[in-house]
């Protein structure tokens, strides 16, 4: 066997272990993030609370992410994501107990979904940065097709058995699940994922240094500015179709979990083809250029999200939302990873959390108590003509569309 065909070997087998890892600890996880975004919902009916358990969810991310990207950078990418797994799931069976013991309250799952989001912070960049380790860089696309893939066929499960089990069972079942998987997950990773490249040996320096360095080459290329103000404008205008359709739904057609049920499915059956699509067809040559035009898109289905008039047309369009999503965020992660040295990915993925972590809750600041009095339709129609326009300046942005041609 040479050379050549024993690295195709390492690096396919490597990406079956690695999304196997991620979508067994990822399915227990959803069900927990499911179960408590729609108890809420059911129990409260407000966009205010709603509003209060996004911004739990997503603020220490914001605190946490500078931190998380120099330890991504800093030490062994793969414990850091075994660290993480094992703390969200310490943190699961604290929450487990707690219920069984009849503590349970909003108030609690509001501190619950903050403390698990500190988990998810270092999680996320040290995963992104932790791929180009373990397959060529030729096949990142294909990678973060494949993995959208998988984890959205497993989104199509989670939300299902989330709704039987919020119906049949107690919170403290499904918490139990979720650390069942994440041990799962955990051992998965340390057992069958072998990097196939290692990153230049940093030298040892202080966080501030760490910091600076990373803020300093985010400021030096002429890429990432431009780019993280497209990724932040995006974020804001997407978070009422995130965030607010299961309040529309239950507006509109009832607060029957299923229908709860059936919106997760129908939208992540569309991520997971859109997905499968994306590891055959990457889209157009500048990925700049599929990312605008899966923006128009999603412009146009939340409009017409908030224009259905039955629920089996409202699922459709969230089907096809789902099948969009993609091709608008594997191009932006791929990009990073082709663009950014290895020694800064996750710095500069952390910054990427950052402004998730930032512009979605801000963007629910303002959307989710204005859900209160004003309708969600309106919100959604909004929103989907601001995305319409943001698109277009993409399309006519000189900078980006000339690094969108740049593999």
């Amino acid at each position: 066997m040479d050379y050549n065909e024993s690295m195709q070997k390492t690096w396919k087998r490597n990406l079956r272990a690695f999304i196997l890892g991620q979508s067994i600890s990822l399915f227990g996880s959803s069900l927990v993030q499911y179960a408590i975004m729609w108890h809420i919902t059911l129990t409260t009916k407000s966009g205010t609370i709603m509003t209060l358990s996004i911004i739990a969810g997503f603020l220490p991310t914001l605190f946490l992410s500078p931190f998380a990207g120099i330890w991504a950078d800093r030490y062994d990418r793969k414990r850091l994501i075994v660290l993480a797994d094992g703390g969200i799931a310490l943190v699961t069976l604290m929450t487990a107990i707690a219920f069984a013991m009849g503590y349970g309250s909003i108030g609690l799952l509001l501190v619950i979904s903050a403390v698990r989001s500190l988990g998810s912070a270092i999680h996320g960049p040290s995963v992104n940065a932790f791929i180009p380790e373990l397959v060529p860089e030729d096949q990142l696309m294909h990678v973060q097709g494949l993995n959208s893939g998988f984890q959205s066929a497993i989104m199509i499960i989670s939300p299902i058995v989330s709704a039987f089990l919020l119906a049949n069972f107690s919170l403290s079942l499904i918490f139990s699940i979720d650390i069942i998987t994440a041990v799962l997950g955990i051992l998965t990773l340390i057992l069958l994922v072998k990097p196939i490249t290692k990153r230049p040996t940093q030298e040892h320096s202080t966080y501030m240094s760490d910091l600076k360095s990373g803020i300093a080459y985010i400021r030096s290329h002429r890429f990432l500015i431009p780019f993280f103000v497209l990724v932040g404008l995006v974020m804001f205008l997407i978070a009422p179709v995130a965030f607010l359709t299961t309040l529309q739904t239950v507006f509109k057609f009832g607060d029957a979990p299923w229908r709860l049920s059936a919106i997760e499915v129908a939208f992540a059956l569309g991520m997971m083809l859109g997905g499968f699509a994306l590891s055959k067809y990457e889209g157009f040559k500048n990925r700049i250029k599929t990312m605008a035009f899966s923006l128009i898109l999603m412009a146009i289905l939340s409009i017409a999200l908030s224009l259905s008039t039955n629920f089996t047309m409202y699922m459709m369009v969230m089907f096809m939302f789902g099948l969009t999503i993609p091709y608008y965020n594997a191009p932006a992660n791929v990009m990073i990873q082709e663009k950014v040295e290895a020694n800064y990915l996750g710095r500069v993925f952390s910054v990427m959390g950052m402004i998730s972590s930032s512009t979605m809750p801000l963007s629910m600041i303002i959307f989710g108590p204005l859900a209160d009095v004003w309708s969600v339709d309106g919100i959604m129609i909004a929103a989907g003509i601001a995305m319409l326009l943001l698109s277009f300046r993409i399309l006519t942005h000189p900078l980006l569309m000339e690094e969108g041609l740049k593999h």
